[in-house]
């Protein structure tokens, strides 16, 4: 995948969310500000990188205070050395090109039965499918999720390119933030 020629490089704190559940095997990073403002929007954002010289490419997410969060699952932890509380070096590159999201099955249906609903989705830009996708799988409860598909499918039916009312940076809504952090 080609990148955007605009590099950041920083060093962060390596830190476990406070609600990890049963799952304490990953970290995550907020971005700091000026890193951030260089990424091409405040939503999500696919970048390449390193952390301690160790090439990924993963998405970020908006953490609500117009600047992004990586999630570090075990992996990348483990080849880059490092664990929770370390302090690391990131640099990140953001992507030419957006991958294509998967669709989730609930909503890919809903498009299969709606061909109007999927006709427009098929004519809508890969950022834009982000943003539905988004839309729809930050609903926190099933019957909110499953109005959201429907409302989907009716305004893409309809016409609309892109999911309206929606804050993608999660700052004007306060829908999308960072894990807050454990103490360490």
């Amino acid at each position: 995948m080609t990148t955007i020629d605009v590099k950041s490089r920083f060093d962060a704190k390596l830190l476990r969310p406070a609600r990890a559940g049963n799952d304490t095997s990953w970290a995550f990073v907020v971005l700091p500000r000026d890193a951030s403002e260089q990424l091409p929007r405040r939503g999500r954002t696919t970048v390449e990188g390193t952390i301690n010289g160790h090439p990924f490419q993963a998405t970020l997410e908006p953490d609500g205070q117009l600047s992004h969060w990586l999630q570090v699952n075990r992996a990348l932890l483990q080849a880059a050395g490092a664990a929770v509380g370390d302090t690391v070096t990131l640099e990140l590159t953001p992507v030419k090109k957006e991958p294509e999201p998967d669709i989730p099955a609930d909503f890919q249906a809903a498009l299969a039965a709606t061909p109007e609903a999927r006709k427009a989705w098929n004519k809508t830009t890969t950022i834009a499918r982000v943003d539905w996708i988004h839309w729809i799988t930050s609903a926190k409860q099933l019957k909110t999720r499953a109005k959201r598909i429907d409302n989907a499918c009716d305004m893409l039916a309809s016409g609309k390119k892109q999911v309206c009312c929606f804050d993608p940076s999660g700052y004007y809504s306060k829908a999308f933030r960072a894990p807050e952090a454990e103490n360490l």
